[in-house]
């Protein structure tokens, strides 16, 4: 029960992940660079996440390491997807997380194959192929990188569940923020020497520093981002996997579009982009949620 409580208090605040990404007007490299540095200079500021980070064994730090890259690259396309269409659609999109899960979680996490599983998560495809009838053409890209970044949450949901277990969740979070951070410094590095000037499909601006120091209201929205919507619920979700699967706590986490969707509506009026469609298929993708639970209950159910 308490892992319960821990997943969906991480659901409600990452429903305004979203919005944030929208109203903060730095493109999704540096913002993602932003929001994962501010959370790891915190951590390790504290004493005792160096003493534990210190003492694990260099093979587990560089699993964590490589997990924290699967991370940025996550929110790397999902803010690009942002960009590129909006809150309402990315969130959605990110709702595809299951049906990857359903695949990799068995491999990466060590635990058997459930057939519910991958049914229940193809249940959320005719929920997509509604939301991207009910998106303007323009925010096809967008829905892509969407599901791009579903894959990469699967991946590093289910080798968070699998490693978790091996050291404290704040230091864990400590050392996949910081080598997020110098993935995504990389990558900066990279385009800024291709000296080619554009817009990276919403992701980066090469015109721009990477590095470039937020201003006015945008450092008010990323320190609301770093610490509120990313250090608490980051390390909320990590306690909550060592009592529950990865696939069901991606499962909780796909009620997330409704809070980012009514908070899209009210906040950023985008309701006048989408059609019915879209909130109809919003709706089967969140309704694959109410399902799960009620197969949990069931006698010949049994979940880690």
């Amino acid at each position: 029960m308490q892992a319960w409580i821990q997943i969906h208090a991480c659901v409600v605040l990452w429903g305004f992940t979203a919005i944030l990404g929208k109203l903060i007007t730095l493109q999704a490299l540096p913002l993602v660079l932003w929001r994962m540095g501010l959370v790891a200079l915190s951590l390790f500021l504290l004493p005792m996440i160096w003493r534990t980070v210190l003492s694990l064994k260099p093979s587990l730090l560089l699993v964590y390491a490589a997990i924290g890259m699967l991370v940025a690259l996550h929110w790397l396309t999902f803010y690009g997807a942002i960009k590129l269409s909006n809150a309402s659609v990315a969130v959605t999109c990110i709702a595809t997380v299951p049906v990857f899960l359903s695949l990799v979680e068995p491999v990466l996490a060590g635990r058997r194959f459930q057939l519910k599983e991958l049914l229940l998560g193809l249940m959320v495809l005719p929920g997509i192929v509604l939301v991207v009838g009910g998106t303007p053409q323009s925010m096809n890209t967008g829905i892509i990188m969407g599901i791009v970044s579903a894959m990469f949450v699967a991946l590093f949901a289910a080798l968070n569940k699998r490693f978790i277990l091996r050291a404290d969740p704040l230091s864990v979070t400590a050392i996949e923020m910081a080598s997020g951070c110098a993935l995504l410094v990389v990558i900066g590095l990279i385009a800024a020497s291709l000296n080619e000037a554009g817009n990276v499909a919403g992701i980066l601006d090469t015109s721009t520093s990477i590095f470039a120091v937020p201003q006015g209201n945008d450092l008010l929205w990323l320190a609301v981002l770093a610490f509120g919507c990313t250090l608490l619920p980051f390390a909320l979700s990590l306690m909550a996997l060592r009592h529950l699967s990865a696939y069901a706590s991606a499962l909780a986490v796909n009620l997330e579009p409704i809070y980012a969707i009514i908070l899209a509506a009210l906040l950023l009026g985008e309701q006048q982009e989408l059609s019915v469609r879209f909130y109809l298929g919003a709706a089967i993708i969140i309704a694959v949620v109410l399902v799960y639970p009620w197969l949990m209950r069931s006698p010949s159910r049994k979940v880690a």
